[in-house]
């Protein structure tokens, strides 16, 4: 305990803090005792930290180099307690880390808080809590500490019931280092035993990589001796461990403390590498996303140790940015010691490192759709998105990611995205070459797109695109299994053996006949248009508007105005079905002025159907409501 106390000063929380501690503090969550699991976590990092540290600065050891955690508890004082002897905190770090959370993606999760105790509680884990989870036993936290390198005089005192503010001081404190007791509150006095804390640092911290010890009982006359300690944990980091050694609950546990996540991961891959390069990786694929998944400044990449130091928590350089969402650990025997961030911008180990943990992450991925295809649905539906950024990123893995993909289809459950392409190459069509695809904004609009009418008729397949980031994605994913990619709203369709000899002649045959029709039309719309000619895609609506090859597309076009960005000028192909009777009235409108209106008007119900919108709404209004006056004999 300190010696000498400065007089406390009392700050208020950040107003996040705030709301994380009420729920904290009023929580009904039933997994309580993970505030063990996250004191001791955060334990290893101060660890972790001071051994980084004094590599450098070999003086922050202060001759004791033996580094630890001790967990203590007094029964009658019903308080439980949690020491290392790591990097510790000076008075304006206690401040900084215990007052604030620079957590990108808090405000999100304090957006999804719904006031609701039962509903917000199941969310304490998804954004791991830290060291608020004290609260959630604890009516008063105390937090004693002192920096590595710090004279004892500079140790700090925090201590705060919860309330919206917390008291901090200036103290001595010999020993350098955190320790952080816990008060706790009424009906949770049991946790102030031995046996328990035994059974909850088993299950929580086995994995730790430095000793957890637990305070012996005094017994008869050493009751009076000194403290004895013994370790309850392995003490020895997992990953370095044979994979043949370690138990599936042990990888979820340690995923759990590496993640700070509550939820089991969906899979995991353990793999030593030796030869011409040695690192072992143990790589993880998450149950959910977390709410910073797409925050510029969010934490991504794996925890990195060198011959078994710590390193950096987050080292970016070992995966691409696509796989982002992967967890784990990378532990080199070919990298120094005093590697630093630029050291890791490039080079052959770390790009032959980065290639091959690329590999294993998509490997992993690929068993778990094969052999866990629901858990793999589950993933997509969190992180399909994200690896949907990987073939303009990994162009040498292109086709491996592509195989990973899942889209909706017109022979698939209605809006799912649950089709692989490799299905949908196995369902071809005889004669079929092509893939073919279709993009909009959202199921509903496009699923009933007068662009399938005759992939319908003919009972081809067509993938349905409505993710914003896919028409992006088709530019760089062009082919896949040698076969190309087509998007039927583009160009001039051509179904190649698709269509009979008869019916390409048919085809032919009308677009000649027609073709006064189509320099009549191209007359009354003018510049609204590229090209007029007559469809071959359509078999039941009288009208639709295709793209230009090289044009872009509405997802793409929308993606640009919401940056800002100056669209390029693009006009629409204006294609009808001549065998529709709205097709033949119009051509056999002799008044130029009404075969206009009627023109305008196919050509507004086209877009509208393409889900664009219309550049003179009120325009169209007022000609179909001339029309139906006409129907009416008005």
């Amino acid at each position: 305990m300190p010696v000498t106390e400065s007089q406390p000063q009392t700050l208020g929380f950040q107003t996040e803090v705030k709301q994380l501690l009420q729920l904290m503090i009023h929580s009904l969550y039933s997994n309580k005792e993970i505030f063990l699991r996250e004191l001791v976590s955060n334990a290893a990092d101060a660890a972790d930290k001071l051994r980084f540290e004094s590599l450098v600065r070999p003086e922050l050891l202060e001759g004791a180099g033996e580094l630890r955690i001790r967990v203590d508890y007094d029964a009658a004082a019903r308080t439980v307690s949690i020491e290392d002897n790591g990097i510790g905190m000076s008075r304006e770090e206690a401040v900084a880390h215990l007052g604030t959370i620079a957590k990108s993606g808090t405000a999100d999760f304090l957006a999804h808080l719904s006031g609701d105790q039962k509903k917000d509680a199941h969310l304490i884990g998804q954004f791991g809590v830290g060291f608020y989870s004290a609260f959630i036993v604890a009516d008063q936290v105390d937090v004693y500490s002192r920096r590595a390198g710090l004279p004892a005089s500079e140790g700090v005192h925090w201590s705060s019931r919860g309330e919206g503010e917390f008291n901090v001081a200036t103290i001595e404190r010999a020993e350098r280092g955190t320790r952080i007791v816990l008060h706790l509150k009424d009906g949770e006095e049991g946790y102030a035993d031995a046996w328990r804390l035994r059974g909850i640092i088993k299950k929580y911290s086995d994995h730790i990589a430095l000793p957890v010890e637990l305070r012996k009982e005094a017994e008869g006359e050493d009751a009076g001796a000194e403290a004895q300690w013994e370790a309850v944990n392995r003490a020895s980091a997992l990953w370095t461990r044979p994979r043949g050694e370690v138990k599936d609950a042990e990888y979820q546990e340690f995923y759990k403390h590496l993640a700070h996540d509550h939820a089991d991961p969906l899979a995991w891959s353990h793999n030593k590498v030796e030869g011409k390069l040695e690192y072992t990786s143990l790589l993880y694929v998450p149950g959910r996303a977390p709410y910073d998944l797409y925050h510029r400044d969010a934490a991504k990449g794996l925890k990195l140790y060198v011959q078994r130091v710590f390193i950096m928590d987050q080292a970016e350089q070992f995966l691409p940015l696509y796989l982002r969402f992967i967890k784990g650990v990378v532990d080199s025997g070919d990298l120094s010691l005093n590697v630093s961030r630029e050291i890791l911008q490039a080079g052959p180990v770390i790009d032959s490192m980065k290639a091959a943990l690329t590999r294993r992450s998509l490997d992993m991925l690929e068993k778990l759709a094969k052999d866990k295809p629901q858990d793999y649905a589950a993933f997509w539906k969190q992180f399909g998105q994200v690896l949907k950024e990987g073939p303009a990123e990994d162009y040498g893995n292109r086709e491996k990611i592509a195989g990973l993909l899942r889209f909706a289809s017109t022979h698939g459950t209605d809006g799912a995205q649950d089709v692989a392409l490799a299905d949908y190459i196995a369902r071809l069509r005889e004669g079929q070459d092509k893939l073919y695809y279709l993009t909009g904004e959202s199921h509903a609009q496009i699923k009933d797109s007068p662009h399938l009418e005759v992939f319908r008729k003919k009972g081809i397949e067509v993938l349905l695109m409505t993710d914003r980031i896919d028409e992006w994605l088709m530019g760089y994913l062009t082919e896949f299994d040698g076969k190309s990619f087509v998007d039927i709203a583009r160009g001039d369709l051509d179904l190649g053996a698709l269509d009979s000899a008869e019916e390409k002649q048919a085809q032919e045959q009308a677009a000649q006949e027609k073709q006064a029709l189509v320099e009549r039309i191209k007359q009354a719309l003018g510049e609204e248009v590229a090209e007029v000619r007559v469809s071959q895609r359509l078999t039941d609506s009288p009208a639709i508007l295709a793209i230009g090859r090289d044009d872009l597309g509405l997802q793409m076009r929308q993606i640009l105005e919401v940056s800002g960005q100056k669209l390029p000028e693009a006009k629409p192909v204006f294609e009808f079905n001549p065998a529709h009777p709205l097709i033949g009235r119009l051509d056999a409108e002799a008044d130029a002025g009404r075969f206009g209106e009627l023109a305008r008007v196919l050509f507004d119900q086209a877009a509208l159907a393409a889900g664009d919108t219309l550049k003179d709404p009120a325009g169209y209004v007022r000609r179909l409501n001339k029309l139906l006056l006409e129907l009416a004999g008005g």
